[in-house]
């Protein structure tokens, strides 16, 4: 199974990818997607729905992994990563790709064994996991590759299997 977990933005998108066979996940790629601050807004959306269009159409993943929003304080920032947010989810729907969203609670849980981990730890522990040489940056690669990995964990329990969940589908 190919992953493309996402750490949804505008300024800047996280994307990892991993296949995952028996458990053990692979690293295919991490990056970001950044789009100029000065650029139109509609023109931002375009080129994320582009980038990721085509990083769909490289990888050919089977699922993809979205960060679910969670904002308590800013909501222009929410609004602006939910606008990024939506292109990615219309590249995949385009594609035709299975989209499931987690959130960051879950994510960091399934990652490192709990729910409070900071950054660092979610860092490591995906360094780890993936045998990577050093840390994956920027953070919203790594956040991205975690969110990737949370996805292959959940597809392969048997709470999947036998039909509960934790995550929702987009």
């Amino acid at each position: 199974m190919v992953i493309l977990g996402i750490d949804p933005g505008v300024a800047t998108v996280g994307f990892g990818i991993i296949g995952e066979t028996g458990g053990t996940p692979k690293l295919k790629r991490y990056g970001v997607i950044s789009t100029p601050a000065g650029m139109r807004l509609a023109l931002r959306l375009k080129q994320i729905n582009n980038d990721v269009s085509e990083l769909i159409s490289l990888f050919k993943p089977d699922a993809i992994a979205v960060e679910e929003l969670f904002f308590n304080t800013n909501q222009k920032t929410a609004v602006s990563v939910a606008h990024g947010r939506a292109a990615v989810i219309l590249a995949g729907e385009d594609h035709g790709i299975p989209m499931f969203e987690y959130t960051p609670l879950q994510v960091k849980k399934t990652v490192t064994g709990y729910g409070r981990a900071s950054k660092k730890q979610v860092m490591e522990m995906v360094k780890r996991l993936l045998s990577m040489d050093q840390l994956p940056k920027p953070d919203d690669a790594a956040d991205a590759l975690a969110v990737a990995i949370c996805h292959a964990r959940f597809a392969n329990s048997l709470m999947n299997i036998k039909g509960g969940g934790i995550c929702s589908t987009i």
